[in-house]
């Protein structure tokens, strides 16, 4: 199905001609809910594994970490919730039965890690074929994302992250189970969502812009540039990163030192609260609120307190580790 961006408010470029050298491609990726397979692009679906290559798992320390599910006990509990939201008409408090309520009130959290490596989970899988402006090496046509499903003191408080490039043709047996973890941050489990991939132009952020631009862009734009005319929200493929959180800063290779390009956006949301300026077009009559889940949570996935994790890659080697961000 096709997912549309709206024109921006204005044509920043015409009206400020020197940001044509500020621009850059980005592919939305659009993900919603659904069945995707292995052999499909998916945000949270089957990865095409290799049967005789390892899962990553995650040896770092997990400590401090609160209340923690089983996999099992989050999809769950997701399936009950989506449910009872199916049936409640929109506006109504949510129609939930009291077996639906004892339910979920029944599902127990996880006993606790067991001490062992935690095995990661599917994040994203992008096969070249599906995602213009697909990002890796030569000979590569399928990028694979994963992370642990829990909270790194040394990473912002967010998922570690792991990337994969391959050749499809080179997965001729694929892992038919792969290991899950036993306890999950439910915020960081994402719901299988199939991807409807569209190619949109962005501007970089205007703190990072010549001095001089950037005071031309706050005069014409105010804070339209942020919200409205620079940077997707949402899980996207490439583009500029936002630093709205934080003043920017570099994200350099841990391998080589060069400065890395973000590769990646794992998204809370997929427009802001605001204007709503960059809600697909088809999207425009869907309630934006659902327990699981609407056009604007597909996913389930939040970062922070519903930000998003950047990860950047290093533009030298693809074989150097991913880097991430929050914002």
């Amino acid at each position: 199905m096709v997912r549309t961006t709206p024109p921006r408010p204005v044509d920043v470029a015409s009206l400020v001609p020197a940001l044509a050298a500020h621009a850059r491609p980005t592919t939305r990726l659009h993900p919603r809910p659904g069945a995707p397979t292995a052999a499909e692009s998916s945000i949270g679906g089957p990865l095409r594994w290799p049967a005789g290559e390892p899962w990553p798992h995650c040896d770092d320390p997990h400590d401090d970490l609160g209340e923690l599910s089983p996999p099992a006990a989050v999809r769950r509990r997701r399936a009950v919730l989506g449910a009872a939201w199916a049936r409640t008409p929109r506006g109504e408090r949510l129609r939930i039965t009291e077996a639906e309520r004892a339910e979920v009130e029944a599902l127990e959290p996880a006993a606790g890690l067991d001490g062992k490596p935690v095995a990661m989970v599917p994040v994203a899988q992008l096969y070249r074929r599906d995602t213009p402006g697909f990002i890796g090496p030569d000979g590569a046509d399928l990028l694979q994302a994963l992370w642990c499903p829990l909270d790194h003191a040394d990473r912002e408080y967010c998922p570690r992250v792991t990337a994969r490039w391959r050749r499809a043709a080179d997965v001729t047996t694929t892992l038919d189970t792969p290991p899950e973890p036993v306890a999950v941050d439910g915020n960081y489990l994402p719901e299988p969502c199939v991807v409807h991939p569209e190619r949109v132009v962005e501007y970089r952020y205007g703190d990072l812009l010549p001095e001089a631009l950037a005071d031309e862009v706050e005069e014409r734009f105010s804070g339209a540039y942020q919200y409205d005319l620079s940077i997707a929200p949402g899980w996207k493929l490439g583009g500029f990163a936002s630093w709205h959180l934080t003043d920017p800063y570099p994200v350099d290779c841990e391998e080589c030192g060069a400065p890395m390009e973000l590769l990646l956006t794992a998204a809370s949301g997929e427009w802001d609260g605001g204007t709503g300026s960059w809600r697909p077009v088809e999207d425009a009559e869907e309630p934006e609120f659902m327990a699981l889940h609407g056009p604007r949570d597909p996913t389930a996935v939040e970062i922070g307190r519903g930000y998003s994790l950047w990860i950047f890659y290093c533009p030298r080697s693809f074989g150097h580790p991913v880097q991430t961000a929050m914002q």
